[in-house]
């Protein structure tokens, strides 16, 4: 009996394992898609007027 329940134990471990493995899949995707978007948007601003360090410059004066 009590092997039968270890069994169902370690079957719903490896289920649950592989659940969250393609979640992680997932997830993992969404992530990069945001990262690469991020990048593309930061890479277009990024030659207008030299950024926050100029500003900064200025202000300390």
């Amino acid at each position: 009996m009590i092997l039968w329940i270890l069994l169902l134990l370690l079957i719903l471990v490896v289920f649950g394992f592989g659940f969250t493995m393609q979640a992680l899949w997932w997830v993992a995707a969404v992530l990069l898609v945001v990262w690469i978007a991020g990048f593309a948007m930061r890479g277009r601003g990024g030659g207008r007027g030299g950024g926050g360090s100029r500003r900064y410059g200025r202000s300390r004066r």
